[in-house]
């Protein structure tokens, strides 16, 4: 089957993007095809969560992956149902699911922005101290104190991000860990039934 170069490239980006943004590694160009044991797919079915990114979830669980590569044929009848937009919104899904780094983004940002109006801040204090007012009387002035309180609100944005990226987390309720085996608690029926 022939991708095109667009979705190709776009898809490198997203795998790109996802792997710096999130804590959990995907392997690129895996697709959504998946051969699961047993015990994979009971933990899976364990995540309440609703927004599911199957990618990251299998890969978050913590077993142990394999890849086979394979050459997709043609395909046979119809048109694929996942235009650029769907794609777009599973890879915001898939961002979002796993990383809250675009909330600190914008904290981030709001400290550039805020100390970034300084050094302007001090060049028009120094030009109207030694030339007096020119051009638009408080031009200066205003796009100082326009610039620092954006600063500040992007702060803020970023700190009420933080809170808001931890209920979240929370919220999902993901299992602070997954156990792969037990040794020395009973029978395999008596651990079954532990898990109910």
């Amino acid at each position: 089957m022939q991708t095109s170069f667009l979705k190709k490239w776009t898809s490198r980006q997203f795998y790109r993007v996802m792997n710096f943004f999130s804590d959990v590694p995907l392997i690129p160009g895996a697709s959504e095809f998946r051969l699961m044991d047993r015990q994979v797919v009971q933990e899976l079915s364990r995540i309440r969560e609703r927004s599911r990114f199957l990618r990251a979830l299998v890969q978050w669980l913590g077993f142990r992956v394999t890849t086979v590569e394979f050459q997709a044929n043609e395909r046979v009848a119809g048109v694929t149902s996942f235009s650029y937009i769907r794609l777009l919104r599973l890879a915001l899904d898939g961002v979002i699911s796993f990383s809250t780094m675009p909330l600190r983004i914008i904290a981030y940002v709001g400290f550039f922005t805020a100390f970034a109006c300084l050094p302007y801040a001090i060049w028009a204090i120094y030009q109207f101290l030694l030339y007096g007012q020119r051009g638009v009387p408080g031009w200066s002035s205003l796009i100082v104190a326009v610039i620092f309180i954006g600063g500040v609100q992007l702060i803020s944005l970023g700190v009420i991000g933080e809170y808001i990226g931890r209920i979240y987390t929370e919220v999902k309720d993901r299992p602070l860990y997954v156990v792969q085996e037990r040794f020395g608690f009973g029978t395999e029926e008596q651990n079954d039934s532990l898990d109910t």
